[in-house]
């Protein structure tokens, strides 16, 4: 049950970012002096599965860090900056 759970919650992760993930405007890097802490810190431990969306309601936001906190292993403070940089 475990592993099925696991699996599930790993695809619907990928179901909801690919969207933004294949967009082009998703694709340019941002300037990293302008970088917020939220921004930075979602480079360092999303940045290397996913890219930013464009744009994603808050429920989203909350319902995609909640699902990753634990597999990126963030801290309560990680997951309010990424939250607060994705949907501010």
């Amino acid at each position: 049950m475990s592993r099925l759970r696991i699996a599930l919650t790993a695809f619907l992760c990928v179901l909801v970012l690919s969207p933004f993930a294949l967009s082009p405007k998703a694709q340019t890097k941002p300037d990293p002096s302008s970088a917020s802490e939220g921004e930075k810190r979602f480079r360092t431990n999303c940045g290397r599965c996913h890219n930013p969306p464009e744009t994603i309601s808050p429920r989203e936001a909350r319902a995609v860090v909640r699902q990753m906190r634990v597999r990126a292993m963030l801290s309560a403070e990680d997951e309010k900056l990424i939250l607060k940089y994705l949907a501010p």
